[in-house]
């Protein structure tokens, strides 16, 4: 009796922190996902209200909560009422009292691929930035959505120093540039400004991008992401139906650990991983044209095979990539027949023909 007395909400959510989504960081309580907790005679009963494509992530959030919870001192029963709902267009409430979906966001876009890295200094940004370059060659319509919330970039890649507008209907009105609609939290704060949120903010500050911006019309809207597997990943996969995500990574041995983390959780969240980039894959000479593998190679190639998933290419390492990048003109728009533009043309053209764009 003494053990069940001393079982609290409190000590029943410290085990619940235990508890991550599938492949993220974060822990179900600090996402939110515990609702209606009650305890009392040794009795544990919540709801876990999820959004997500993958109903085997959530059964598997279940499964862990279940077993920690009835391993916790004190505790005779556990009940745990799952509430899954999928982002997208809304679902009428079935008989079984299932709640609706959210209401479609970005009913206008088409496809929606997420460029993503487990860790930094791969040059995602960069990637992405060229990426969404080289679909408008291909004669796509592309938006660039920068979420990488702790180290926004692009509107320095994109040349792009003034602020957005609101238009008519309170939407920020994203600004074009080479061709691509372009919205970044860099548009909206000081260059040296730090930003020091906490995951809500961060949530937050996706969903505004998301649904707060008029990107109108468009066939791809290429999302950067922050590296890592975290805040902004998830809302992402929670409020769109994302068509694909590009994994980057560099040769380095390292770099392919983080990115099999990177691809396992776009995996959990059931999101199809349509292929790897490996950036900085080598250098070629100018001069001579001598090959120089300076970071390694072929390791994205042998990871995409590991893993059963597509090769999109190597993209060589070239300085008029950082110098581009500095000066608002990414490669593809500044050296349009480069080697670096042919590889990331061929992206593109990759990503078009398996999305049937």
């Amino acid at each position: 009796m003494a053990a069940t007395a001393e079982l609290t909400e409190a000590r029943v959510l410290e085990v619940l922190k235990t508890v991550r989504f599938p492949g993220l960081s974060r822990d179900i309580v600090s996402f939110g996902f515990v609702k209606d907790l009650t305890v009392g005679g040794g009795n544990v009963a919540l709801r876990l209200e999820i959004v997500t494509e993958s109903p085997r992530a959530a059964e598997e959030i279940k499964r862990d909560a279940t077993e920690k919870l009835r391993s916790l001192p004190g505790v005779n029963a556990v009940t745990i009422r799952l509430d899954v709902q999928t982002p997208g267009p809304a679902a009428p409430r079935g008989a079984a009292g299932v709640p609706p979906a959210q209401p479609n966001i970005l009913p206008e876009v088409r496809f929606k691929v997420a460029v993503a890295s487990g860790k930094g200094g791969v040059g995602k940004s960069t990637v992405a930035a060229n990426l969404a370059l080289a679909l408008v060659r291909v004669g796509q319509r592309v938006g660039l959505m920068d979420s990488d919330i702790y180290g926004p970039s692009q509107q320095m890649m994109m040349g792009i120093s003034e602020k957005p507008f609101v238009n008519e209907g309170n939407q920020i009105v994203p600004i074009e540039r080479h061709g691509v609609k372009v919205m970044s939290l860099g548009f909206l704060m000081d260059a040296d400004q730090p930003v020091i949120w906490r995951g809500p903010m961060v949530m937050k500050a996706v969903e505004q991008f998301l649904q707060d911006v008029a990107w109108g019309k468009l066939d791809f809207l290429v999302v950067d992401l922050p590296p890592g597997t975290g805040d902004a990943q998830l809302t992402l996969t929670q409020k769109i139906h994302l068509s694909g995500a590009v994994i980057v990574t560099t040769p380095q041995d390292i770099s392919l650990i983080d990115a099999r983390k990177g691809l396992a959780m776009f995996v959990k969240v059931n999101v199809p991983v349509l292929g790897i980039v490996e950036n900085m894959s080598y250098y070629l000479c100018p001069e001579c044209g001598h090959r120089a593998e300076i970071f390694k190679h072929g390791g994205g190639r042998r990871t995409a095979e590991q893993l059963k998933v597509p090769f999109l290419g190597e993209i060589p390492l070239d300085p008029k990539v950082a110098i581009g990048g500095d000066a608002g003109e990414p490669i593809v728009a500044a050296e349009p027949k480069s080697a670096v533009t042919e590889a990331y043309l061929k992206i593109a053209e990759e990503i078009v023909r398996q999305l049937g764009a």
